[in-house]
């Protein structure tokens, strides 16, 4: 189960994810994004309710930073030791911005 909670604020949008990014919910997110990066500068996630983290939740991440790349940047705040492990075994860390 995920909860995403968006806010927008001109080009900057925030989506703070809660729950669980997995195989199940990544689809969710990857639809969501896509509906909603268009003229997007600014992407930021919130990971701060975020518990679990899948290759399923990282592919999504990997396309839509890629999408970033081209138009602004993204930044995943409030992430916690769990999920940070896994950026840096995956080596997410070196592709994320993370705050």
């Amino acid at each position: 189960m995920m909860n995403i909670v968006k806010t927008t604020d001109g080009s900057s949008l925030n989506l703070a994810l809660e729950g669980r990014l997995d195989t199940t919910t990544a689809p969710h997110l990857e639809a969501e994004l896509k509906k909603s990066l268009n003229g997007v500068t600014a992407l930021n996630l919130d990971f701060e309710k975020l518990e679990y983290l899948s290759s399923a939740g990282l592919r999504v991440l990997m396309s839509a930073q890629k999408v970033m790349n081209r138009q602004g940047e993204m930044v995943v705040r409030h992430v916690n030791e769990t999920i940070m492990e896994i950026f840096e075994v995956t080596g997410f860390v070196d592709i994320l911005t993370i705050e």
